[in-house]
């Protein structure tokens, strides 16, 4: 039979009853789910947070006697327990203000309280009102009257600024007395030093043979000229530190025939020094003692020094001190810095117009390295060569300079590398060549009144070997055995070591770590060292 088309089909009759059941059943089975979870979620929580700790946590707080009443912020522990802090706080603050016995008040009721929270960790159970009630309320007295007297956190810091500044004026006097007693005492010299430059003067007089000795040597004469060799100068009016610096250079010189060492000192330590230097062998090394007196062109009108100790004004501020009230510190007003030993470094070719090289050595070094490499070092053109010391920001010019006067400010730079004297390298051909010396003359010149620098003979070697110095390796020369801690690997790996600063090795304020380094070279068995008593 044929199917007739769509739209010419008969609706059928859909039966809505079983739907509309269907549909209310569903939505009355979901509002009843609803209030289910709103009560449920309404019900206030049985466990505490505290109960639910994990296994570590528990452990943890078994290990610091910890109990949950202690933890409870409503607690009567943990209000005892802040009693005490505060407590503690108070007993400070009486003390220092000298209220002994309210500090002891406090202290006794803190001991009675803590007594009382050891039994409490001990038993596991929490502590009760009636028997915490006489500790609680006795320890609120105590801090009540605390506070009456004032013992607030302003006034305590009001208090503790004022200490502060007089501790720390105390700590500026004690730091002041400690560096002028510290200069003084690097200053003097050891009983045994002067001892030992009475009794070789007293040799050099009493025995012509010494004398008969030094006369005989014409050999040295030639030796004094001879630039094929090793030449080492040394200014210095102490004996026994020259003779270390002589004898370790000997010693650990491969060559130490080769070598000729220059010795300059004063009128009277001269004859001390000649009977040592005579008496004594240093391996063939050959040693020549002069005395500055002796040069006829070391004179007021050639020498700025010279010409400076003849006013008025410098005698005051080195020798008296009372020109400024003494607002300068001692060390800028030691007389040494006046001494012709320390300025002669600056007329080396003067003092040795034959010589074309030669090694400048303070007597505060001790040699621990052959030092013949130092004489095939180039220079580059230069006149100096020196080891730099501006590994650290304070050892550049500005450092050492006035950079507030125009002077200093339009001829050098600030940040300039500074470098030391005590072991140097000169070129005295070059020297000559650039008139160094006039340069030196210049600035001393020009700081007759001291606004350019303050002290010592490094500043103005700073200005005048300006431009004309060449840097070492950092191992030929280590400083700072005389001051502060070298590492043990830069000692090691040193050719010289400098005793640079107050802390001289041959004095009781040396630094006691590095005295062997200088001691090693010391005869004390040496019979003039016996009868002085060294050691």
């Amino acid at each position: 039979m044929r199917r007739t088309r769509p739209e010419f089909r008969r609706p059928v009759r859909r039966r809505w009853f079983p739907n509309v059941f269907w549909l209310t059943l569903c939505g009355f089975a979901v509002f009843v789910l609803i209030v289910f979870l709103t009560r449920e979620s309404a019900k206030p929580t049985s466990r505490s947070v505290l109960s639910k700790r994990t296994y570590k946590q528990d452990m943890t707080m078994e290990s610091l006697n910890v109990t949950d009443e202690m933890l409870n912020p409503d607690s009567i522990t943990r209000q005892l327990t802040d009693q005490i802090s505060l407590a503690k706080a108070y007993v400070v603050i009486a003390k220092e203000s000298n209220n002994l016995q309210f500090a002891w008040e406090l202290s006794a009721q803190i001991r009675n309280s803590q007594i009382l929270l050891s039994n409490v960790v001990l038993r596991r159970t929490p502590l009760t009102l009636g028997e915490s009630n006489t500790t609680v309320r006795d320890m609120a007295f105590l801090l009540f009257q605390a506070q009456q007297l004032h013992y607030d956190s302003a006034t305590m810091i009001m208090r503790l600024k004022a200490r502060i500044q007089e501790l720390e004026e105390q700590t500026s006097s004690v730091t002041d007395k400690s560096s002028k007693y510290g200069q003084i005492a690097a200053e003097e010299v050891p009983k045994s030093l002067y001892c030992l430059g009475v009794r070789l003067t007293t040799e050099w007089f009493n025995l012509s043979k010494l004398q008969q000795k030094v006369s005989e040597k014409t050999q040295i004469g030639t030796k004094l000229k001879d630039n094929s060799l090793y030449h080492f100068c040394i200014f210095s009016d102490n004996i026994l530190a020259t003779s270390v610096v002589v004898n370790s250079t000997a010693l650990n010189s491969q060559n130490p025939d080769r070598i000729v060492f220059h010795l300059v000192t004063d009128q009277v330590n001269f004859a001390a020094m000649k009977a040592w230097f005579t008496m004594n062998s240093f391996r063939e090394v050959t040693v020549d003692v002069q005395k500055f007196e002796d040069f006829s062109w070391l004179n007021a009108s050639y020498v700025p020094v010279l010409k400076q100790l003849q006013d008025s004004d410098t005698k005051n501020y080195y020798f008296s001190g009372n020109n400024d009230g003494g607002n300068t510190p001692i060390k800028f007003r030691n007389p040494k810095y006046l001494s012709m030993l320390n300025h002669l470094r600056f007329y080396i070719p003067e003092v040795f117009p034959a010589l074309n090289k030669i090694v400048f050595l303070d007597d505060d070094v001790v040699v621990q390295k052959d030092l013949a490499g130092l004489f095939t070092v180039d220079l580059k053109g230069n006149v100096n060569g020196a080891v730099e010391t501006c590994m650290e920001t304070f050892h550049r010019y500005h450092k050492y300079l006035n950079y507030s006067h125009p002077l200093i400010r339009s001829h050098f730079d600030p940040d300039a590398c500074g470098w030391a004297f005590g072991m140097n390298v000169f070129d005295l051909v070059e020297w000559r060549r650039r008139n160094v010396t006039g340069i030196y003359h210049y600035w001393q010149e020009k700081n007759v009144d001291r606004t350019l620098w303050k002290l010592g003979t490094l500043p103005p070697g700073l200005l005048t070997f300006y431009g004309l110095t060449e840097p070492l390796d950092p191992n030929w020369h280590v400083l700072g055995l005389g001051y502060t801690n070298v590492e043990p690997e830069v000692i090691d790996n040193g050719a010289v070591l400098h005793f640079n600063g107050n802390l001289k090795p041959w004095l009781k304020i040396g630094m006691d770590k590095y005295k062997p380094f200088w001691e090693k070279y010391v005869d004390y068995s040496h019979p003039m060292l016996d009868q002085c008593n060294f050691r």
